[in-house]
């Protein structure tokens, strides 16, 4: 058996983040050997995560960024258990990191976020499953959202429980300065589409048949239920599609007519949007 001196503990614990006992018993069953410790350590995790499958990872951090050039942007959900640990600095942390690798890599999918490759051999998921075995509490990497666009800004509100990133169809400093009101005005409005012919058709039906629904209970004559119906939806794209709805900052114009006020040709492109609240 090899002798494990306190040096050789403090360093895996420095490493891995695990406390003093767990890295001492890893080195032990390891025989000295401090890869295989960290090997062990994270069998240890990914037990404590599979323990804490059924639980609720509600709480977390929502991140967005974008590369250097601006034509890539991506947003990122890392979930836990408590408000306790998403406010941790080192949580946090962890989650700059994964998007940093997602705007690198310009990754598009989840999974291939997850088995990219975190530090020195390691994956994200493994980062994961050794995060849930030092903090002990569930923790997933639940959501990824990309943009390209001639120009992504992103946009994180206070707290990382809101961020949005909003894809513009073109360059330059206005249209930065407009693309990040925009994007303020999506974290704070929550819009469910860009425009009114991006509204899902599910979406459309329902919000029709509550339309008629209305009517009807109003008392309103049955041929002008449709109608009644119509003007409903419509008004329903105006308070929540993003083009159409109020600018925040002046309720006299709407998203649409401010950017046109900045650039006659100025748009958005898409946009994404995700939050914990």
């Amino acid at each position: 058996m090899a002798n494990i001196t306190a040096s050789e503990v403090n360093k895996l614990r420095k490493h891995t983040g695990a406390g003093m006992m767990d890295c001492k018993k890893a080195l032990v069953e390891a025989d000295g050997d401090f890869d295989k410790a960290i090997e062990i350590l994270r069998k240890k995790g990914q037990k404590v995560a599979e323990k804490r499958s059924d639980r609720d990872a509600n709480e977390g951090v929502v991140i967005a960024g974008t590369t250097a050039d601006n034509k890539f942007g991506a947003v990122i959900t890392l979930n836990c258990e408590t408000d306790f640990v998403a406010k941790n600095e080192e949580f946090v942390g962890t989650a700059k990191n994964i998007l940093q690798i997602a705007l690198d890599n310009k990754i598009n999918a989840l999974d291939a976020l997850l088995s990219s490759n975190y530090t020195d051999g390691q994956s994200i998921t493994d980062k994961i499953t050794e995060e849930v075995g030092k903090i002990g509490e569930k923790i997933e990497l639940s959501d990824l959202a990309v943009i390209e666009a001639n120009q992504v800004i992103a946009y994180n509100h206070p707290g990382f429980k809101t961020a949005t990133a909003v894809g513009l169809n073109k360059e330059g400093e206005e249209s930065a300065q407009a693309g990040k009101n925009v994007a303020m005005q999506i974290a704070a409005m929550n819009p469910v589409a860009l425009d009114a012919d991006q509204v899902s058709d599910e979406i459309k039906a329902r919000e029709l048949e509550i339309g008629r629904e209305q009517a009807k209970k109003e008392g309103k004559p049955e041929q002008i239920i449709e109608k009644i119906a119509e003007g409903k939806l419509h008004k329903y794209y105006k308070e929540n599609t993003l083009l159409n709805q109020q600018y925040f900052v002046d309720n006299k114009e709407t998203v649409k007519s401010y950017l046109k006020s900045v650039d006659k040709d100025l748009t958005v492109t898409d946009f994404k949007r995700s939050s914990l609240v």
